[in-house]
């Protein structure tokens, strides 16, 4: 009579146990589905690999991973500018690095952007000065901008911001697209050409020194050509983003004097979907690392707070001004 009760009292305790860990795993799994759902992702869109964008952007998203609860950062290779203005305008990334210049034409919907204005963009702040590098080999012959007229020349990819400035300091010049074989092509591309001898010259902005510039100084004798200062104010009277920027002598294997060029600003831009308090966490994690970013590139160490507004060219995000007010 006792052998069924326990087997009765046997079962009830098995029921009991496979009840608990049901419930047990169903409420695990509701936790992780929380966890997954406050992870809030930041997806930065950079530049090529070969060139500044990138490795910043890597360690901006190194720091706001080990400094803001929640976030799940990642830097993205891009066409850089102009196309990260359409990524951000399309939602596939929250954050990127934009040229100042090409900030200002999408928010006013001229230049690239003159079929349709992006509304939205703020900016985080500006970084950096992005050097217009225009270079050659020693065996071109070529020493100036002025000669240019017939050379196969790399302009930029097609639409980029590189394109632009390229197109707007030729035309300084007097020289156009007729006067010249364009090559539409990215920095990476453009190094590759210019050690192959498929190309004469080539438009490079970025921060220097730049690792596309690098490669091609590493197996060949580079020539970096000065923007006549004459040419440098007309630049800087016509599209006021411009400064004057001198790239020190041994910035690259070789180089021997100063190059006298012109720049514009990189800048950290979101769009007005992002709240106030993300803004203002990314922007403070940023500014309160610094150390990560020189170590990441060596135009680190032009990324201060005290120039972080310098050559804002569309709206400052209001997250980003609560941080910089409070400094």
């Amino acid at each position: 009579m006792l052998r069924p009760m326990k087997h009765g009292i046997v079962l009830l305790v098995a029921i009991a146990l496979l009840a608990t860990f049901v419930v047990g795993c169903g409420s695990s799994t509701s936790n992780d589905s929380d966890k997954k759902a406050d992870t809030q992702f930041i997806n930065i869109a950079t530049g090529g690999t070969a060139g500044t964008y990138f490795p910043l952007g890597g360690a901006i998203a190194e720091i706001l991973n080990n400094n803001i609860e929640g976030v799940n950062a990642t830097a993205e290779s891009t066409g850089a500018s102009v196309a990260n203005v359409n990524l951000l305008k399309g939602g596939s990334v929250q954050m990127a690095f934009i040229q100042n210049d090409i900030s200002y034409y999408a928010s006013n919907g001229i230049e690239m952007f003159k079929d349709g204005k992006v509304e939205g963009l703020q900016a985080l702040a500006t970084i950096y000065p992005e050097t217009v590098q225009i270079v050659t080999l020693k065996g071109t012959g070529i020493t100036s901008v002025a000669d240019f007229k017939g050379k196969r020349i790399a302009v930029g990819a097609a639409g980029s911001g590189v394109e632009a400035n390229a197109r707007q300091v030729m035309k300084a010049y007097g020289i156009t697209y007729d006067d010249i074989k364009a090559q539409y092509l990215s920095f990476a591309e453009a190094a590759n050409s210019l050690k192959d001898g498929n190309i004469d010259a080539a438009f490079i902005t970025a921060g220097f020194p730049t690792a596309a510039i690098q490669d091609i100084a590493a197996q060949h004798d580079v020539v970096l050509i000065s923007v006549d200062d004459e040419i440098a104010e007309q630049l800087i009277k016509d599209y006021p983003f411009y400064t004057k920027v001198t790239i020190p002598a041994e910035s690259y294997p070789n180089q021997k004097e100063d190059v006298h060029s012109i720049a514009v600003k990189a800048m950290l831009v979101v769009t007005d979907e992002m709240d106030e308090d993300t803004a203002y966490q990314i922007t403070k994690a940023i500014y309160n690392n610094l150390d990560r970013l020189k170590a990441a590139h060596s135009v680190g160490a032009y990324i201060t707070t005290e120039s972080a507004s310098d050559g804002v060219s569309i709206p400052m995000h209001p997250g980003a001004e609560k941080f910089f007010n409070e400094k």
